[in-house]
């Protein structure tokens, strides 16, 4: 008994014989950015979990004073930037795979873009413009690290 495998439907991306192979960087892209994000989530949860009093330190103060300095500011944008466009680009290819209309396909993919641009630059203004001591706020509800103003 012989079993017959269907060839793959063709993409919908039109093949150039020239130019850039978007999809061949997407595809390297998305294995250099998981080792990365691997490398990135891991001491984002060692640092946050298993460093100092664990999971019973994580609250405002701990945040605003993590965030203070430049090294985490930066760590924490790396990865929300590279999660981001890693998770955007795998929904990407599973629209292309599975979408078998132009226009959905494309209503689709816009609605991708304008979720991943969106959550990217609210986060990265979350970050950078956080202030755990705000001007005017009463003093019994700043944190400890905070001056008294």
């Amino acid at each position: 008994m012989a079993t017959t495998i269907e060839s793959p439907r063709a993409p919908h991306t039109v093949r150039r014989s020239r130019g850039v192979n978007w999809e061949k960087w997407g595809w390297i892209y998305m294995r250099a950015s998981g080792v990365v994000l691997l490398v990135l989530i891991f001491g984002h949860l060692f640092v946050n979990l298993l460093v100092g009093d664990g999971i019973k330190a994580i609250d405002f103060a701990f945040v605003g004073g993590k965030w203070s300095d430049p090294f985490w500011q930066v760590w924490d944008t790396l990865m929300l930037w590279l999660a981001m466009i890693h998770g955007g680009n795998g929904m990407r290819t599973i629209v292309n795979d599975y979408a078998t209309k132009a226009v959905t396909r494309k209503v689709l993919l816009g609605a991708i873009l304008v979720a991943v641009v969106a959550m990217i630059v609210l986060g990265t203004l979350v970050v950078y413009t956080f202030d755990p001591c705000p001007v005017g706020s009463p003093a019994d509800l700043l944190p400890s690290f905070c001056a008294t103003r």
